[in-house]
């Protein structure tokens, strides 16, 4: 049976092969009861909220100002990159494999 995962964004889409190769029964009760895509949107939404809050915060902490996006383009990017990166591990590890 192939699931339908239209419309649930790349952190439902993770967290949904978490589940499959971890908790393949969770999906199949979610399937009977027809909530699997609902779910998993439900998931993509507080994964991309976490993402955008954190983006936001540590930026202010780590002092990723426009100014800085300026005077140094380079250096914001990569600054901005590095702090993406952390943040995908702790979305990952805090919602999608949880």
């Amino acid at each position: 049976m192939k699931d339908n995962l239209n419309g649930v964004g790349i952190w439902g889409q993770r967290h949904y092969q978490y589940l499959k190769e971890n908790k393949p029964r969770v999906i199949g009760v979610m399937l009977l009861k027809g909530t699997l895509n609902s779910y998993l949107k439900e998931v993509n939404e507080q994964a991309d909220e976490m993402s955008f809050q954190l983006v936001k915060q540590l930026a202010k902490q780590e002092g990723i100002t426009e100014e800085l996006k300026r005077r140094d383009q380079m250096a914001w990017v990569g600054a901005m990159n590095n702090i993406r990166d952390r943040v995908n591990e702790i979305v990952l590890n805090e919602v999608v494999f949880a």
